[in-house]
């Protein structure tokens, strides 16, 4: 939310400072062009090398991903910035602030998709049922766990999971025999949960009572 926040005043800002320049019938003066236009094409080099590099991956991961599509948004933003500095150099003085309002609106986007993005893991988004399932099934297949009436989970990060159960074992055990069942379960589950943290309660489990149906 912070990174959202940054990213959208620094938008807000150059929208400011770039819509007003469109109307204004006074001729700008642009000073060290030249270095600003060299500063532009060192930085689309800079950008540029891991940009080729993820390019020629053939499988990429989520943080992959999202490195590879940050780069091909910051290229985009240095060459609306390059566009518009040659033009400015060629004396079109409203490419500068029509540079800028491209390149705000690239970073507006990032920012709409930069909050997106997290509002699952701020809100607490749920996993699959499926994947809970997996879950009540690990829990279940540890040596005394005689039963699960509570299981609780939400994303915290991505692939990073963040849950909540209570395990039943039986009433005759001790305090120390119970905390090691409920260890077990905890090294059993956080490896699927991407190390995310689980909480595990240890209740006492009490079977469904039966009702027994008698004909007179």
């Amino acid at each position: 939310m912070a990174a959202t926040l940054f990213i959208s005043f620094t938008s807000f800002e150059l929208y400011k400072e770039a819509i007003p320049r469109l109307f204004e019938h006074e001729t700008a003066t642009f000073q060290n062009i030249p270095v600003a236009l060299g500063v532009l094409i060192v930085s689309m080099v800079i950008a540029g090398a891991p940009l080729v590099k993820l390019f020629r991956q053939t499988t990429r991961g989520a943080a992959a991903k999202a490195q590879f599509m940050e780069l091909i948004n910051d290229e985009l933003g240095l060459l609306a910035a390059l566009v518009g500095t040659l033009f400015v150099m060629a004396g079109v003085t409203i490419a500068d602030p029509l540079a800028a309002i491209v390149v705000a609106t690239i970073i507006a986007v990032n920012a709409v998709g930069l909050f997106r993005e997290n509002l699952s893991f701020l809100l607490g988004r749920a996993p699959p049922p499926e994947f809970i399932a997996r879950l009540e099934a690990a829990a279940r297949s540890v040596p005394g766990v005689k039963g699960i009436h509570y299981l609780h989970a939400e994303y915290i990060g991505p692939a990073v999971i963040h849950g909540d159960i209570h395990i039943q074992v039986e009433p005759t055990l001790t305090v120390l025999e119970s905390h090691s069942i409920a260890k077990k379960v905890d090294v059993t589950l956080e490896p699927l949960m991407g190390n995310g943290i689980c909480e595990v309660h240890v209740d006492v489990y009490r079977p469904t009572p039966t009702t027994t149906v008698v004909s007179l």
